[in-house]
Formats: structure tokens, sequence, C-alpha cells
């Protein structure tokens, strides 16, 4: 009777413990799917649908004599810029046939052997990849110029901007994994395949032989990232180092197609040690990663977000910077109308300066890249946020589309948004129909699952 009085008592506390697990009780949380409302989805995707539209530069328009439509970043750019389109990818608005052309003009201007530009004192590297092609075909590897004669130099670096290399191998990833056509990494590019020109491009930017992240000093300077071309940074570099992070993953996932295993097992290590040594080289600052090591080292919202979003940096280091980012909005130190500044407010250099170290000018603060607020970077703090507090970060993507609604280009004279960036002293704003503000914001938005079906 003992024995089958414990059987029965243990079958008991089995069933209690089923009907506590399914049952409801009071305080029990579920977990809930949040969305945008349908009519911010419908929004979100034709005004991106149509900015991308405008930024379309067919064959033959424009003089644009490369054979196949490019993107450009707006509606007024007289170029293919490499960093802009490969941002925009995700948003799913550019078709394969356009991916591909992007993608072998991109692998065609690439520099095929080291270019010393006695006029500016610039050198590009063989490998190097360019920073905006223009239309009748010319690569340009510097910010600032369409000169192909001349450009470079001490203001735009002494080096090709870094980020593009990791850029081209975003292309190639994605447009794999979008057409599934892995065929493509062997095709014969004049004279190198695909996949050795992906190779050489991720060889180029200098970096520490140890920890593989960038660095570089006065000598070798290049952007470590398109949208802070105007800031001048050295040592460590942590956008470049969170970009070249996500290429190695990427190109170790390429090599695995092509079954090539001591590649896989040697971008799988570059991948592995970046991410380990992010978070020991780059102080954190009030809980943000700094900029770089060397010159402008501030707390860098850009970087840290983006390191969030492409899985960069370690868990604990992650969930900090979620909650830091949320402070800032909650303290409004960080967007203004749904737009985003590189800094903080508080972690402004001085009364005058955002950044330490301009490249040109004094960088005033409040306009371009030295304090006005953007929309390009606007996802990755929504994903970083959503991560500890996403009812907060909804929020802060319904104002960024109040924004875009009440601005809307498509209402006509007097309106512009999605605007590069702004700023409300003086009611700044910086070009109008700017792609990044809405194809990066929504490629963030469908990755946390926001969208509702329409």
């Amino acid at each position: 009777m003992q024995r089958k009085g414990a059987m029965m008592k243990s079958r008991f506390i089995l069933l209690l413990a089923v009907l506590v697990f399914l049952i409801p009780y009071p305080g029990m949380i579920y977990a809930k799917q949040r969305r945008l409302p349908v009519e911010d989805t419908r929004f979100l995707q034709q005004i991106t649908a149509d900015v991308v539209e405008k930024a379309r530069i067919r064959s033959g328009v424009n003089n644009n004599t490369t054979g196949g439509t490019l993107i450009c970043p707006g509606g007024f750019y007289p170029a293919f810029w490499i960093r802009d389109y490969t941002l925009s990818l995700e948003s799913g608005k550019i078709t394969p046939k356009e991916q591909q052309h992007a993608l072998i003009l991109t692998a065609a201007r690439q520099q095929e052997k080291d270019w010393k530009i006695n006029a500016t004192g610039a050198f590009v590297p063989q490998g190097s990849i360019a920073d905006h092609i223009n239309y009748d075909g010319n690569p340009i590897f510097y910010p600032g110029t369409y000169d192909y004669n001349h450009q470079g130099g001490d203001v735009w670096g002494i080096l090709p901007s870094l980020d593009d290399h990791y850029f081209f191998i975003h292309m190639a990833w994605y447009y794999i994994q979008e057409t599934k056509e892995q065929a493509i990494l062997n095709m014969d590019i004049n004279g190198r395949s695909l996949i050795e020109r992906l190779e050489l491009a991720f060889q180029v930017p200098p970096s520490d032989p140890q920890t593989h992240l960038l660095v570089v000093n006065e000598g070798n300077r290049g952007v470590s990232f398109g949208f802070m071309d105007s800031v001048r940074h050295t040592g460590n570099l942590l956008f470049g180092s969170v970009l070249k992070y996500r290429a190695a993953c990427e190109l170790s996932e390429m090599y695995a197609l092509l079954k090539n295993e001591e590649k896989v097992k040697k971008y799988k290590t570059i991948a592995t040690a970046i991410k380990n040594n992010i978070s020991r080289t780059f102080p954190m600052v009030n809980g943000l990663f700094r900029a770089s090591t060397g010159k402008s080292n501030q707390p860098c919202v850009w970087g840290s977000a983006f390191a969030v979003y492409v899985g960069a940096v370690e868990s604990p280091y992650a969930r900090l910077i979620s909650h830091v980012l949320c402070q800032a909005y909650k303290e409004g130190t960080l967007t203004y109308k749904g737009q985003v500044r590189h800094l903080r407010t508080t972690d402004d250099y001085d009364d005058q300066r955002s950044w330490d170290t301009p490249v040109n000018g004094d960088g005033s603060k409040s306009t371009y890249q030295h304090g006005a607020y953007w929309g390009t970077p606007l996802g990755w703090v929504c994903y970083s946020m959503a991560q500890v507090d996403e009812d907060l970060a909804l929020k802060l993507a319904k104002e960024y589309i109040q924004e875009l609604r009440q601005g809307d280009y498509r209402k006509g004279e007097g309106f512009g948004s999605p605007w590069e960036c702004m700023h409300p002293k003086g009611n700044y704003k910086q070009n109008s129909i700017y792609m990044t503000s809405v194809t990066c914001p929504l490629a963030a938005f469908k990755r946390l699952g926001w969208l509702t079906r329409q």
C-alpha cells in the first residue's frame, strides 16, 4: 500500500507540474509578437520602393555607359556608391539582375596593381575596391571627388576607403543567398575568378596580425566607414573591424560552398579573433565602444549598434549596449524625430565640435556627420534596443515613420523626406530622397519581424 501510495503521489506531482506549465496563472508572461501597424508597413514599403526607383540610373541615362542599371544613393547623385548600394540590399527592393550587374562591375573595377597618385600622394594598393564608380565606368577610390586623376590624399586618406572592401564581399554573399547561383564565384573577371577577387579585397585594409582588427596611422590612414568620412580616425577602427568580422563570416560560408575546408577554417578563425578582441580593444565609455583608439576616439552610437546588429560582439557587451541605447533614447541624448546621431549629445568633444578631429573645416556642431541626426542607422539602433525593450524600440520606429509621413517628398515642393540628415538648429536638412534613410531601417524591421503581413 505504501508503494502504491507513493506512485500515486508521484503521478499527482507530475500532473500538477504539467498543469502549471500549460495553464495560465496570475503574473505569467507570454511572448507577444510585436509588429508595426499595417498602415505603417504599407507606407514604409511603398516609400522605400519609390525612393529606390528614383535612385535607379538605367543604361544610357545620365551618361551611364556601364551596360546596366546602377543604384545611386538618391535621385540626385552623379555616381554609383558601393556602400550605399550594399547597405540597401536587404530591403528587398533591388532585383537580382541589378545585383549581378553591380557585383560584376565592382569586381571589374578592382585595382589590378599598386598605384601611387603623384598629384595627391595617395596610394591605391592592388586589390582595392572603389568608393564610388562614375557613370562612365571610372573607379574613384576616395570620397570628395569624381576626378580619376586627382583623388585621395591627406584629407580623405592615404589609402582608399577601407569599408568598401568588405561591402564588396557582402554584395557577393547576398547575391548568392538570393539567387543560389554559387557558380558566379568561379566566374572569370579580367583574368581572376570572383572568389579570388573577394579574397584579394579582404586583404587590403591594414590590420593587426594578432587581433585582425583594422589599425591605421596618419601615414596609412583610410576611411573606416564612409558615413564618417569627414572625421579623422586613427589607431584601431571600430566600424571597419565590425565590417571585417561580417566579411570573414561570409567568406567562410562562400568557401564552404566551394568545399574548401582550409579557407573555411581560416576565415572562421579570423572572425572569432575579431569578435573576441573588439571588447578588449575598444574601451567602453558609459556603455558604448569607442570609435577608435587614436584620434576621434569617442563612444560611437553607430558602430556599437551595428556590432550588435551583425553579432560581432560578445553577449554581455551586446546587452549592455542595448540597455544604454534605451536609456539614451529616454534621456533625449540620442535621437530627434526618429533620426539618430553618431554620438550621444553628452559625448560631444566640446561646445563647438562633435568629433575630436574633423578632416577639414571646423566640424561645426549640428551639421552633417558632426552632430546632425540620420535615418540610416535607425534600424540598427532599434534592433539593439529591441533585445531588451521591444516596446521602446517600436516607439522609436513609429517616431521615425511619423517624420517620413510629415516630410514625404511625394507631397511636392517644400517636402524632402527621407533626408540624409537633419538638425533642429536652423531647421537644417541635407540631401532629400536619400536611399539608405529608408532601406536600412526597412531591412532591420524585417529582421525584427515587425512588418505586418499585408
